[in-house]
């Protein structure tokens, strides 16, 4: 089973009520961290759980120090994920209501904990759903505990440290997944500096989207990725982004087109900036 799935509107609501199946509903927004709560008690895919950005898929923020968003203790999202009913053999469908990130990061925490197979992203997200004329629930999900055994691998990882001694190695490729402006360092909304790491290309995650907000085809997004990586080894790819949430979006992209897992530096240009030691550059 490949690593990375997609499921559409019309395939989930077939399998909608299967006892193998969890959902996860990762809405969230940066401008306004309730409102994915919200949106979920307003209506969400039969059965789903709500999983918070902040809450369930973060962990907690020390200043100066971490990222944005920085990794969950990982025990305490096993807890939780069996607390959404998670087998090891369970089948997942992960889902927002925007471009894929919020659930592309739950996706890579999957895999970081070993749930490599039967974990879909749904295309296009719950703007397909509408578009599909599919319901909505205001049903709680049924509650079931379960048993699913996840283990953190490392070697999915890398930090700043680490990230660090290896720029101006020519088997490196970093990829930076925010908008172009941001990249370049003429503007920053979010973080206190401008610019990116020095020697990452710039490679927007929503460049993995075709208009209609679907995914790319899986040929397409292998020639996209293929320009970056430029003959060198996908396992020595190095995906970050403003928080270490985008960033998941380019690893699934990769992921659907064949690649092998790459390594994601969690912390990402939030944590980055914090040491004044660290390189900024700006411009392309």
């Amino acid at each position: 089973m490949p690593l990375a799935q997609l499921i559409t509107p019309q395939q989930l609501a077939e399998r909608l009520g299967s006892p193998k199946l969890v959902i996860l509903d990762c809405r969230f927004a940066l401008e306004d961290v309730d409102y994915g709560q919200r949106s979920y008690a307003q209506g969400h895919i039969a059965g789903a759980h709500f999983a918070d950005l902040e809450r369930d898929l973060s962990g907690p923020v020390s200043k100066g120090r971490t990222g944005r968003h920085p990794l969950p203790d990982a025990r305490r999202l096993v807890e939780r994920l069996r607390e959404w009913g998670l087998d090891d053999d369970s089948e997942v469908v992960l889902y927002d209501d925007g471009p894929g990130a919020f659930a592309a990061r739950a996706w890579w925490l999957l895999a970081w904990l070993g749930k490599r197979s039967g974990v879909a992203i749904l295309d296009g997200g719950l703007k397909a759903w509408h578009a599909a004329h599919l319901p909505l629930s205001l049903d709680p999900p049924l509650k079931r505990e379960g048993t699913f055994n996840g283990e953190p691998d490392g070697k999915l990882l890398i930090d700043a440290e680490h990230l660090a001694k290896r720029l101006g190695n020519p088997d490196l490729t970093l990829i930076d997944a925010r908008a172009l402006p941001r990249f370049r360092g003429e503007v920053e909304p979010i973080d206190p500096v401008a610019g990116h790491i020095p020697g990452a290309q710039c490679a927007a995650f929503t460049d993995n989207l075709g208009a209609d907000g679907r995914f790319l085809p899986s040929d397409q997004l292998k020639q996209r990725f293929a320009e970056k990586l430029a003959g060198r080894a996908p396992e020595q790819l190095v995906a970050y982004c403003g928080s270490g949430v985008t960033a998941c979006h380019n690893l699934f992209a990769l992921a659907l087109a064949g690649y092998p897992l790459g390594k994601l530096y969690a912390g990402s240009w939030s944590e980055w900036i914090n040491d004044p030691q660290h390189g900024v550059a700006t411009g392309e």
